[in-house]
């Protein structure tokens, strides 16, 4: 039997490769006449605000984006913006070579999965079309649930909707926005993702105070639920890596 009912996954950094933005977001910033370093810098200090919902839609939150870098542009500048944003976050997603075999491995054994992600706008709406999609049995965003992590209502949702308790799930993450500490203290077993590539990944508010149990490879994931692995003998602690 699987050691695990369920295992969780974080999304970015964890069944994707690190994420940089690429030049594609410079092209979003010129549609709305904004310098492309304040449009960054808005970015980047304001993930939480956006990523939580609760500034509105896409467009909404563009409007609202934009007011905090100080311009005002046309509502065809901010529908074009939306649209050009979505596509550089999308060519920012490249998926780990072992996601898919991975969530494959796991559906053999009938143990559900789920995505746990702190994410905007553009990840609900993009997501379907990616070929992990079929192999995910819930998706909880925080741009929908209105709640980012740490938040237990993340974990417990997936939960919820997957019909386990938290004691029987494995979550899987890069350390990104105290998300292992949060999956932990909900009962779940928490375990850093600590690929070589995250070394340059994008990150908010990292799982840095974290000594639990590191993999370095997605597919370590199924040598866990198997049982065939333990955390002692698949996993180094985090001061190692």
């Amino acid at each position: 039997m699987p050691t695990y009912q369920a295992v969780l996954f974080d999304f970015f950094g964890t069944l994707t490769r690190s994420v940089q933005r690429g030049a594609a977001h410079s092209g979003t910033a010129d549609l709305l006449g904004c310098p492309r370093d304040a449009f960054i810098d808005v970015l980047d200090r304001t993930f939480y605000q956006r990523a939580s919902g609760r500034l509105g839609d896409a467009e909404a939150t563009m409007r609202w984006v934009c007011d905090q870098a100080g311009v005002h542009p046309s509502d065809e500048a901010v529908r074009c913006a939306v649209a050009a944003r979505h596509s550089a976050v999308r060519a920012d997603t490249r998926l780990r070579d072992e996601a898919v075999p991975t969530l494959a491995a796991l559906r053999a054994r009938a143990v559900r999965t789920g995505i746990v992600s702190d994410c905007t706008h553009e990840l609900p709406a993009f997501l379907p079309q990616l070929p992990i999609a079929p192999l995910v049995d819930v998706r909880v965003f925080s741009v929908q649930l209105g709640r980012c992590k740490p938040d237990p209502a993340l974990y417990l949702t997936a939960c919820h909707r997957l019909g386990v308790a938290p004691v029987d799930c494995l979550f899987v993450g890069d350390g990104g926005s105290q998300e292992l500490t949060g999956a932990q203290r909900t009962g779940m077993t928490a375990v850093r993702l600590a690929a070589p590539d995250l070394a340059g990944h994008m990150v908010f508010n990292a799982d840095d105070s974290w000594h639990g149990p590191v993999l370095h490879s997605l597919a370590e994931v199924v040598g866990l639920v198997d049982g065939t692995a333990t955390l002692t003998d698949a996993a180094v602690s985090a001061g190692t890596t």
